[in-house]
C-alpha cells in the first residue's frame, strides 16, 4: 500500500518523517540550530537561516500539509500569528467577509489592527448564503470561516462559500481548530487555506501554543511563504516537536472525546436548568445535516446556556473535574467562560448582537470517563434550584 492508500489513522504515525534517515531514529530529531555552514559561496544549501527553514520545523510543516490534503504547510508561534501573517495575504483597499461570532483574538485583529491598514472587513452569519451574497463588494478578496464557529457551533457551508469566493476571484480562509483534519479537510471542500491553533486539539496536552496554515496551490504557497519569513512569527523547533508528537494520538483522542461530547450534550439538553445546548452532534441542531454532510463529525466542543449570570457563577463554583480556563482541546476537559475570556475583546454589545449571553459556557471534552463528568455536572446543576438563580437574581 502507498501512503495515500492508507487511512487518516495510520497517516498519523506513518509518514515521510516516520524514521530519521540519517540514524533510523523513530522520533524527529530536534535541531536547534540558528544558522547553518554554508560550502559553497555560490550555492547555499537547502537550510541557511533558521527563520526561513528548520529541518523540525519542516517536518511538522510537512505532515500537517500532508494531512490536509495540501501542497505546503506552515508553522507558526501561535494561532493568532498563523492567521494574522494569512490576512497579510490582502492589501490596502481589500474587503474580507467575515463569519459572525469569530474568535475573539481574529475579532481584535479584524477590527482594530487590519481597519488601521485600510482593510475593511463585514461580518456575516454565514449559515446565510444570502446575507453571504449581500455582503460582497467589489473589492472583497477574501472569504473568512470559521465552522463550526467559536463559540455558538454554527456550522458554514464551505463548499458553497468556496465557489462563491471563486467566482469573484477571492480567497476562502477556514479555521479548522475545532474538527482538525480527522474530521473535517476544507481543501477537499475547495478551501484556498486552512487555518489552525495547533495549540488545541492537534497538540491536545496543554502545553504548547502553536499555530499551522495549510494551502493548495503552489502560487499560494510562495506569497505565505514569503510573508511567513517576512514577518517571521515562525514556531521553535521544541514547540513543532510536541506538535508532532500530539499529531500521533489524535484520532484516539478526538474519537473518544467526541462521543463524550455527544454524550454531555443529550444530557444537558435534557436537563431542566439548560436554557439552550449548542452542539451540531445533536439532531435538533439547524446545522446538523450540513454538517454530518461536510464532515466526519461534530467534534469534541459544545456551549450552553444556563437561566443567568448568577447560576452560571454558581455552576462554575460547584464543578469539580473541568479546570476553568481559557483554550480547547486538550486531553483534560476545559470548561470556558466565552465572554470574559476567548471573547473578552469583544465588546458587550457586539457578544450580545451575536448571541454570545453572559450565562454562556464552552465545554471542551476531555479523556474522562463520560459518567464521571455528567455526575459532576448534576450534582453541581442540583445547587442552581433555587428562585433566585432561576430569576437571575
Amino acid at each position: 500500500m502507498t501512503y495515500d492508500e492508507y487511512h487518516f489513522e495510520t497517516r498519523l504515525l506513518h509518514n515521510q518523517h516516520k524514521i530519521d534517515p540519517a540514524t533510523g531514529a523513530v522520533s524527529v530529531p530536534i535541531q536547534h540550530a540558528s544558522t547553518f555552514h554554508q560550502f559553497d559561496v555560490d550555492h547555499f544549501g537547502k537550510y541557511d537561516y533558521a527563520r526561513s527553514l528548520n529541518p523540525t520545523r519542516e517536518a511538522l510543516e510537512d505532515v500537517i500539509a500532508e494531512l490536509e490534503g495540501g501542497v505546503k504547510g506552515f508553522a507558526f508561534s501561535s494561532g493568532m500569528a498563523a492567521i494574522s501573517t494569512a490576512f497579510l495575504l490582502l492589501s490596502a483597499g481589500d474587503h474580507v467577509v467575515i463569519t459572525e461570532d469569530v474568535y475573539g483574538g481574529t475579532f481584535r485583529m479584524v477590527t482594530e489592527v487590519l481597519s488601521r491598514f485600510g482593510i475593511e472587513h463585514t461580518f456575516v452569519d454565514m449559515t446565510d448564503l444570502e446575507q453571504v451574497k449581500q455582503a460582497i463588494r467589489p473589492s472583497t478578496k477574501a472569504f473568512y470561516v470559521e465552522t463550526p464557529s467559536n463559540p455558538l457551533l454554527k456550522v458554514t457551508d464551505i463548499r458553497a462559500i468556496s465557489c462563491l469566493a471563486k467566482e469573484i476571484g477571492a480567497l476562502t480562509f477556514v479555521d479548522n481548530t475545532f474538527l482538525t483534519p480527522a474530521l473535517q479537510r476544507p481543501l477537499e471542500l475547495g478551501a484556498d487555506l486552512v487555518l489552525h491553533s495547533a495549540t488545541k486539539f492537534l497538540s491536545g496536552h496543554s502545553d504548547v501554543v502553536a499555530g499551522l496554515a495549510v494551502v493548495n496551490d503552489e502560487a499560494l504557497a510562495k506569497r505565505l511563504g514569503f510573508l511567513q519569513n517576512s514577518f517571521g512569527a515562525i514556531l521553535g523547533v521544541q514547540d513543532a516537536w510536541l506538535v508532532l508528537r500530539g499529531l500521533k494520538t489524535l484520532s484516539v483522542r478526538l474519537d473518544f472525546s467526541q462521543h463524550t461530547a455527544l454524550k454531555i450534550a443529550k444530557f444537558l439538553q435534557a436537563h431542566p436548568l439548560i436554557e439552550t445546548v449548542y452542539y451540531p452532534g445533536l439532531a435538533s441542531h439547524p446545522h446538523y445535516h450540513l454538517q454530518r454532510d461536510q464532515a466526519q463529525g461534530a467534534g469534541a466542543v459544545l456551549s450552553f446556556e444556563l437561566k443567568s449570570e448568577a447560576a452560571l457563577r454558581t455552576f462554575v463554583a460547584g464543578v469539580k473535574i473541568p479546570v476553568f480556563a481559557v483554550s480547547l482541546g486538550a486531553v483534560e476537559s476545559i470548561l470556558s467562560y466565552p465572554a470574559k475570556m476567548s471573547h473578552a475583546a469583544m465588546p458587550q454589545a457586539e457578544r450580545e448582537k451575536r448571541g454570545i449571553k453572559n450565562s454562556l459556557l464552552r465545554l471542551s471534552v476531555g479523556l474522562e470517563n463520560p459518567d464521571d463528568l455528567i455526575q459532576d455536572f448534576s450534582r453541581s446543576l442540583e445547587q442552581l434550584d433555587q428562585p433566585e438563580l432561576l430569576r437571575g437574581e
